[in-house]
């Protein structure tokens, strides 16, 4: 088997690869740089609105699994041209190549699209794979951690003064990012029963996701801290968003439209949407996971 993958080389491709390597899964992989050579990968120069690369990817693949995509932007335009032309450009070269199989990696927030132009687009993105006449699965995973993760990491260097800043109180869901590459090469190459036009929402295991607090209080403990995780206000948010809009321009983490989906108190995995037992589940607890995580960034001199 031979997978397309885009987004090889962020986060959540990385740890794609790695498994397709414990796997022996041939991939041929998306890439706007130079890369240096890895067995059992091929890499494609191009991008999301690269017609000519995306007929290369595809081409000779069994399946395809889409997991680019924009979480920053600096206004809606942004989103739209990353999230839902960009899953318009994958489906149109999947196509024209004859790869009936798409896995695509979205967003809890698409659940929620009215609260912010990133949810908003990445329903687009799901409303064109499923009127796509491929054979789908959509994935929409939690809050993910792990090794190379740069997004929660920010909570584990928070740790270390002791003080985590939360949103307003609520619930999310996470899942590892290893459980996560898991999940996405089992049912990339697995259309039938149970896969085919599903839309899932794994997570670690823990029904009703993790309060606030005690995330941030799991991961202190994983950093061998005792912390405090005040839930902050929404306007003390968009204040820090408008602070880092000013200091970091269009390279702003925290902004206005990130605080209007952080502030929605249910981010929990629903159990009507999780992925039945028989075809996938979590193996990594979350506490052993989020020690490892930040035993991870300690060796690389992150923290």
């Amino acid at each position: 088997m031979t997978i397309a993958l885009t987004g090889a080389t962020g986060f959540v491709g990385q740890a794609v690869l790695d498994e397709a390597a414990r796997r022996g899964i041939a991939v041929k992989a998306l890439t706007r740089r130079q890369q240096q050579p890895r067995e059992g990968v091929e890499w494609v120069r191009g991008d999301l609105h690269d017609a000519k690369a995306l007929r290369q990817l595809v081409t000779g693949c069994d399946a395809v699994l889409h997991v680019a995509g924009v979480v920053n932007a600096p206004d809606k335009a942004g989103f739209i041209a990353g999230n839902v032309e960009g899953t318009a450009n994958v489906i149109a070269a999947a196509k024209a190549a004859g790869v009936v199989r798409l896995t695509c990696v979205s967003s809890l927030s698409a659940r929620e699209p009215q609260l912010s132009d990133y949810g908003q687009s990445k329903r687009g993105a799901e409303k064109l794979v499923e009127a796509s006449s491929l054979d789908w699965t959509i994935i929409r995973p939690p809050a993910i951690y792990g090794p190379r993760d740069t997004e929660m990491f920010e909570l584990f260097r928070a740790a270390r003064l002791g003080i985590i800043p939360m949103p307003p109180a609520g619930r999310a869901s996470v899942i590892h990012v290893d459980d996560l590459a898991r999940l996405l090469l089992d049912c990339t190459p697995g259309a039938g029963e149970g896969w085919s036009g599903a839309i899932f929402e794994p997570d670690d295991g823990r029904a009703g996701g993790w309060p606030h607090g005690e995330l941030a209080r799991a991961i202190g403990a994983a950093m061998g801290k005792q912390v405090r995780a005040p839930a902050m206000p929404v306007g003390l948010l968009r204040f820090a968003a408008s602070m880092d809009k000013l200091f970091r321009g269009n390279r702003a983490k925290l902004t206005q439209d990130r605080v209007s989906y952080m502030v929605h108190p249910d981010w929990a995995s629903l159990p009507d949407k999780a992925v039945p037992a028989e075809l996938w589940q979590p193996r990594i607890d979350t506490p052993e996971g989020l020690r490892a995580t930040a035993e991870w960034y300690r060796q690389q001199g992150w923290i």
